[in-house]
């Protein structure tokens, strides 16, 4: 064990390990901090460096979070707009209401979780939720 990630230190005590020996690590998992790519490269010169799955769904995840997140303030836009056309025509804005219930902001604000199962273990709720014809562009 080596306390610390700082790379200086932990690529010093890994070359106490014979170049021979470190030579014939074919593979290392690691995080996505630089400091580890770093040390993998000086200290393994023949090793694969693998990115662990959780890093790289948590990066996916948060990349469709974002999306998620930027699709519902663009409804939300859009319906503040329609609201304030309706009101200066003196009409009550009713909002569109998907197949399955909601509206789109609606849809936008509680779909998080859908985009993260397969749908096949998706809830009762879940899959009423998800279950609407209007695609989002």
């Amino acid at each position: 064990m080596v306390k610390g990630t700082k790379a200086e230190t932990v690529i010093k005590i890994l070359h106490k390990i014979p170049l021979k020996q470190r030579k014939k690590v074919k593979e290392v998992t690691l995080d996505m901090a630089g400091n580890m790519g770093l040390i993998v490269k000086k200290s393994f010169p023949n090793a694969t460096l693998v990115i662990d799955r959780f890093h790289v769904q948590k990066l996916a995840l948060d990349a469709l979070q974002e999306i998620r997140i930027k699709h519902r303030w663009e409804a939300l836009d859009i319906e503040n707009n329609a609201i304030e056309k309706a009101r200066n025509k003196n009409l009550k804005y009713n909002p569109e209401v998907l197949p399955n219930g909601d509206t789109l902001k609606q849809l936008l604000a509680r779909s998080r979780y859908l985009l993260y199962k397969n749908n096949k273990k998706w809830t009762e709720n879940q899959t009423q939720r998800g279950s609407t014809q209007k695609v989002v562009e």
